[in-house]
C-alpha cells in the first residue's frame, strides 16, 4: 500500500491535533437534535412521481440496477437526485 502525501495545510492540522492544540468538544443534546432532524428531511422521501417509459429504457435501468446491487426506483431516484444537485453531467 502507498502512502499519502499531506499538503502543507493537512500537515499542520495534523501536527495541531497530534500536538495537543485542539480539543475534544462534545457537542449539546439540542444541537445534535438540530442536525439529525436537518438529516431527516434531508433524506425524507415524501412525494411520488409517475412517468412513463419506453419498456426497452425501463429493461436497461433494472439491468443497471441489477449490476449496482440496488432496486431499480433506488437508481432512478439517485440518478435524478445527482441532476438535480448538479454532480450528474449531461451530454
Amino acid at each position: 500500500m502507498s502512502k499519502q502525501r499531506l499538503d502543507k495545510e493537512e500537515t499542520e492540522i495534523l501536527n495541531a491535533i497530534e500536538g495537543g492544540e485542539w480539543a475534544l468538544v462534545k457537542p449539546k443534546m439540542a444541537e445534535l437534535r438540530h442536525y439529525a432532524e436537518i438529516a431527516r428531511n434531508t433524506l425524507r422521501k415524501d412525494q411520488r412521481m409517475n412517468i412513463r417509459i419506453s419498456k426497452t429504457d425501463l429493461s436497461g435501468i433494472k439491468a443497471k440496477a441489477a449490476e449496482e446491487g440496488i432496486p431499480y426506483q433506488t437508481l432512478v431516484a439517485s440518478l435524478i437526485h445527482k441532476y438535480v444537485s448538479g454532480s450528474l453531467a449531461v451530454a
